[in-house]
């Protein structure tokens, strides 16, 4: 086995040109992107990125959550697989980057390794994992949690979006319902690369977060129910205001981060009013709570918390209060082994760096429970993501790149 050079770097431009022509597919309306998981949108990326793979002297595989599966041969045909991706699905107002630096830096570090001719002894499969954003089909990171286990295909199948869509149903009608077993592959390890969506690494002046943990989460669907009435001609002392119990509500969520600092976050986000007219005090809010933490103590605290006052909250103000947990994972500590690999590289290629926790969740957190993950970051501008004014700069893919490039070939073995 021989080390990569320090010197070898990706193809900047060809980085930058490949994520400018995903982009097109799918705009937004400000410049981002809006292609959401299953759409036909997501299907035309799909197919591009396919295009690009087998072009790039890839076989493609698709499993039956839609994971994509691009394999460039390893020397040693009995060694697992490095795997290298995120995802290409996009938030309804997205940016262009979440997601896709991931999926494109890891095709051109292969695209990279085949102009230079370098042969690893484990293949390298560059992955593109269905609905990680759950903006349309919930909970997030679908697809591979699916794959490492954590929801049968059967519940992932039957979840629906806004308009009553089930999942199994738009996955079979856009084509990408794959016929290899969802989980049934093995891996050596797996590197995701993916933009901060913080403000960390910009404000630090740091090229790279080396990932140690991800943030655990819970997000809690809540419902307050309390009485549709005339806002003009029903009396303060007489109103079921379901608003009111959610205003009430936010702040708890607040107080209850805020006590848990550092490192702690809370906000309630998804929010539907009924019957949402100017004129009416609300009888319904259905909203979902959102809690996070890279510790488990902490974060299993303020979910224990926000339901031990919840329930009183609401009842104090005549208002019904019921909910339950639409998507939760355990806070992850990723593989010292990848992430001394991602840090390594860093160093090597003279990049700025420093260690970071995974304010969001990825991939690579679910995959993290059945094989050796690590993550690398790239700063973006104000921290801003899941946003179409998101942005970062070619240098900063092209670092990101560069790194995962090195802890890959790191990993996968370079051979002469």
């Amino acid at each position: 086995m021989t080390a990569p050079a320090e010197n070898l770097k990706i193809n900047k431009d060809r980085l930058w040109d490949s994520i400018m022509e995903m982009a097109k597919i799918g705009p937004g309306v400000a410049g981002g992107n809006n292609r959401q998981t299953l759409t036909d949108d997501d299907a035309q990326g799909r197919k591009l990125f396919q295009t690009w793979c087998e072009a790039a002297g890839m076989s493609m595989g698709v499993d039956t959550m839609g994971n994509m599966f691009a394999t460039r041969p390893g020397q040693d045909p009995d060694a697992l697989p490095v795997y290298i991706g995120s995802h290409l699905d996009t938030q309804p107002t997205g940016g262009k980057y979440d997601g896709v630096l991931g999926v494109l830096g890891a095709l051109e570090a292969v695209r990279t390794m085949n102009d230079l001719d370098i042969k690893t002894k484990h293949p390298i499969v560059v992955t593109n994992w269905t609905n990680e954003e759950g903006t349309r089909f919930a909970p997030a990171m679908l697809a591979s949690g699916v794959f490492a286990g954590q929801h049968t295909q059967d519940w992932a199948y039957v979840r629906v979006d806004a308009e009553g869509k089930k999942f199994g149903d738009e996955l079979k009608r856009i084509g990408w319902m794959g016929d290899e077993e969802v989980g049934a592959r093995k891996m050596h390890a797996m590197f995701e690369l993916h933009i901060e969506q913080g403000p960390i690494l910009e404000a630090e002046g740091k090229d790279i977060g080396v990932v140690t943990h991800g943030q655990g989460l819970r997000w809690i669907e809540c419902t307050v129910t309390g009485k549709d009435s005339h806002t003009g001609s029903t009396p303060m002392a007489m109103r079921k205001n379901a608003g009111r119990g959610l205003a009430l509500l936010t702040e708890l969520v607040h107080e209850i981060a805020m006590k848990n600092q550092p490192g702690a976050v809370g906000a309630i986000g998804h929010i539907d009013v009924y019957p949402n007219s100017r004129n009416v005090i609300p009888g319904k809010v259905v909203f979902t709570v959102d809690f996070r933490s890279h510790l488990p103590e902490v974060l299993h605290g303020m979910e224990t918390e926000f339901y031990a006052r919840a329930p009183k909250i609401c009842e104090d103000i005549g208002v019904g209060f019921d909910s339950f947990v639409s998507g939760q994972f355990e806070p992850p500590a990723f593989d010292e082994g990848c992430v001394k690999a991602v840090r390594d590289a860093a160093e090597n290629l003279g990049y700025s760096h420093m260690d970071i926790i995974s304010g969001a969740g990825h991939d690579a957190c679910w995959i993290n429970n059945v094989a050796p993950t690590a993550m690398i970051m790239c700063p973006c501008v104000d921290g801003l993501s899941h946003n179409e004014a998101e942005e970062i700069s070619p240098e900063w893919a092209a670092a990101g790149t560069d790194v995962l490039l090195h802890a890959v070939l790191e990993t996968a073995e370079v051979v002469e």
